[in-house]
């Protein structure tokens, strides 16, 4: 969706309503007293009454929207600016494009969209082929400056992230060259680099029929247990550049967007980073249809 069509499709609050029940209708309604999901639709209070016990629920409540005073057509822009360019925006960029006073609500509810974007990833695991390493994002912490002078792992200012991706072999029929396909990706924030956080990490975020390929760290020494295949390769030059070439590309992607847009990240935060750009990543050819679907995000992803 351009820009054009946007404001020709929502340029007012009942627009914007509207198009937002029509999706919510969609998906469907379930009471929150007795969870029975056929409704009544009062549009004079803009809600849902339940047929069977007569609770009332909002056309907000169960969203990420659910709390919000600002009006659907602020949320809308929002959604849209976040949706039209893969690099996104900054809170204070998006403050200033819609005029608002006060940064506070632009910051909640651009964090709130960015939640309901990993939680939306959440819902799928990895299959198939997948490579995985880490990478060490600048993040600012004061909880890092006791490790101050270090570099890589541990550092001051460095935060430890998973990235996964799938990633099928492919070969020319002609020239026998080989490459790989990437599908889908994922990237988790890790507070350690211990067995037991990266095969929580594995064991949530990969299918366990799943073949993964990684260098020979130590704290990989488990994953085995919880796919069907471990293959390990030694970290040099070539694994970097041939058996986990996506990942490498992904997290140089990733760390040049993040400081492109937002410049200083908070560790605490990096997360919710992360799941827009992992989000915006798996849905890159959606084309215009992102927009759309970060809306069935925002109905969703509580």
């Amino acid at each position: 969706m351009n820009v054009f069509s946007f404001t020709a499709q929502f340029d007012n609050e009942v627009s914007c309503r509207e198009h937002f029940k029509l999706e919510r209708d969609k998906i469907g309604v379930n009471c929150r007293r007795c969870q029975h999901d056929q409704h009544y639709w009062i549009k004079s209070q803009w809600s849902y009454e339940c047929k069977k016990c007569r609770s009332r629920t909002s056309l907000r409540s169960g969203t990420i929207m659910q709390n919000s005073n600002l009006s659907f057509l602020i949320w809308y822009k929002t959604m849209f600016l976040m949706s039209m360019t893969k690099k996104g925006f900054s809170s204070k960029e998006i403050q200033k494009q819609l005029g608002l006073k006060r940064y506070e609500p632009v910051w909640a509810m651009v964090h709130k969209l960015r939640k309901a974007m990993g939680n939306r990833d959440d819902r799928y695991t990895l299959e198939g082929m997948i490579e995985m390493d880490e990478g060490y994002f600048t993040v600012e912490s004061s909880e890092f400056e006791k490790n101050k002078g270090l570099r890589g792992r541990g550092a001051a200012g460095k935060q430890n992230v998973a990235i996964m991706a799938e990633s099928t072999p492919l070969e020319d029929i002609n020239s026998k060259k080989n490459s790989r396909h990437c599908r889908y990706f994922k990237a988790k924030v890790l507070e350690s680099h211990s067995k037991d956080e990266i095969n929580s990490t594995v064991s949530n975020s990969i299918h366990e029929k799943s073949i993964v390929f990684t260098d020979k760290s130590t704290s990989y020494v488990d994953i085995a247990d919880y796919v069907e295949l471990h293959i390990t390769e030694k970290s040099d030059k070539k694994t970097t550049e041939e058996t986990l070439k996506w990942v490498h590309i992904t997290i140089s992607n990733a760390k040049r967007n993040l400081l492109g847009n937002y410049h200083k990240i908070k560790g605490k935060y990096l997360q919710s980073y992360l799941d827009e750009f992992c989000y915006k990543l798996n849905r890159r050819y959606f084309g215009e249809k992102l927009f759309d679907r970060l809306v069935i995000a925002n109905i969703t992803g509580l």
